[in-house]
């Protein structure tokens, strides 16, 4: 019996083993170490927006290679039994007559080689245009997601640098409303000190947990562009001197407008339509093609021995078709191609004109974000020191606790303004990266 229990601890041991490597495999694809880079990284290869873009990539190869193989020979088999009831009647030499017989049969192998179609030559030229096309619409794409990601890796930091200066706040609040309630005891003052300690460092509390639970929302945000198991555990890791450093950009750059997704984009949507244009030209030329069939027929009257004898025929030869008249359908074709040429010449006017001001408006946010967060870093440093002093009164009893209370809010407030600028700097440095097409997804 002994040994039965054994061996059952031993198989139940070695299942949940198995789970345990099992679920560690399935862990292995989150995120050990979770910054930006590794957030962005991994947002590319498990967002389904972008999954969904590559699976569009393999569409439209499938496609293509569907299209180029009408080049390749066109093989063809067809069989057919037909058993006749009544023969057919011919009129021959003032006399009607039966013709044919009571069983037929034919086999036959056809091929068929396209010299010049335009539809499969324009699959053919436009062929890598469409690849490009498809491949530009997963960058685009891709682009958006960095974007996401890293807007929203900041906003959760951001909301995490909020909660620490509100516990170092509660941890100030805390000091001072101990001190307050000593100094009541002792008589040096009345109780209104403490009671306002008390009331400032309950809302203190009340805010820390309100700003606390914006960080899991926010996290849950993150998750989700990026793709990321609901469930599993995400650490954000950062430098903070590295991300002041990255909050920086230069602003004097000038617009490559080739850096832009979207002009390479209209420039390939071009590329496509004068091929269309040339397609509708090629409408005049004939489509031509070459045949070859080989045909086994087998006639009887007896169906028992209808394959006992065949008669082969076959033929090659070369098909020409070209229609001559259909209404100035063709005509209208390749003015209305013409037509589209033209529009796509505007839309790239228009989209450089956009992208000018998307880099404009981009830069003049950036540059009142960064005045805004030089000047904010520098209230940090004097609102410290304003604290430290006025508490150091306090103690001394030459200033009184609303003082305290002044002084130690305008350092909360500029702690948490200034976090509020650095997130906003970032988050304005990524739409000047935006506009310039200098956002990185490799």
């Amino acid at each position: 019996m002994k040994q039965i229990i054994l061996k059952f601890s031993v198989i139940i041991s070695c299942f949940f083993s198995i789970q345990a490597k099992s679920q560690q495999s399935k862990d292995s694809v989150l995120l050990q170490q979770a910054s930006l880079s590794a957030c962005i990284q991994y947002a590319l290869k498990h967002q389904p927006v972008i999954q969904q873009s590559l699976l569009d990539e393999a569409i439209v190869e499938k496609t293509i290679q569907t299209k180029l193989a009408d080049w390749y020979p066109q093989l063809n088999f067809n069989y057919n039994l037909q058993h006749n009831f009544q023969l057919p009647v011919a009129y021959f030499n003032g006399n009607y007559v039966a013709t044919g017989t009571f069983n037929t049969s034919n086999i036959g192998l056809g091929v068929t080689q396209n010299v010049f179609n335009k539809d499969i030559l324009l699959a053919s030229k436009t062929a890598t245009a469409v690849r490009a096309q498809s491949k530009q619409n997963t960058t685009s794409n891709s682009i958006d997601v960095a974007a996401n990601v890293s807007k929203a890796f900041y906003d959760v930091l951001l909301t995490q640098k909020q909660v620490a200066v509100l516990d170092e706040s509660i941890i100030r609040l805390q000091r001072s409303l101990k001190d307050a309630f000593s100094q009541y005891q002792a008589g040096i003052v009345d109780k209104t000190d403490y009671k306002r300690a008390t009331i400032s460092l309950n809302n203190a509390k009340a805010q820390r947990k309100q700003t606390n639970d914006l960080i899991n929302a926010k996290y849950v945000y993150l998750k989700q562009i990026m793709g990321y198991p609901d469930s599993a555990a995400l650490i954000l890791q950062y430098d903070s001197a590295q991300m002041d450093k990255e909050a920086f950009v230069d602003t004097l750059q000038i617009i490559d407008y080739g850096n832009r997704i979207e002009f390479q984009q209209i420039q390939t949507q071009k590329k496509l339509q004068q091929a269309n244009l040339k397609y509708y030209k090629w409408s005049y030329l004939p489509t031509v093609a070459a045949f070859g069939n080989y045909n086994l027929g087998f006639l009887e009257n007896d169906f028992i021995k209808t394959y006992s004898q065949s008669f082969a025929n076959s033929n090659i030869g070369i098909q020409l078709s070209l229609p001559i008249f259909q209404g100035n359908k063709r005509v209208n074709q390749i003015k209305q191609a013409e037509l589209q040429v033209k529009r796509l010449d505007w839309d790239e006017i228009l989209l450089r004109s956009k992208i000018n001001t998307q880099y404009a408006q981009a830069l003049a946010i950036y540059k009142g974000n960064l005045a805004n967060y030089q000047s904010l870093k520098e209230n940090i440093l004097l609102a410290d020191e304003v604290y430290k002093t006025i508490r150091l009164q306090y103690t001394s009893g030459i200033k009184t606790y609303l003082d305290v209370i002044i002084a130690e809010a305008d350092l909360n407030t500029a702690q948490i303004n200034f976090y509020n600028a650095l997130y906003q700097l970032l988050e304005s440095k990524v739409d000047v990266e935006k506009a310039l097409g200098k956002i990185k997804i490799n």
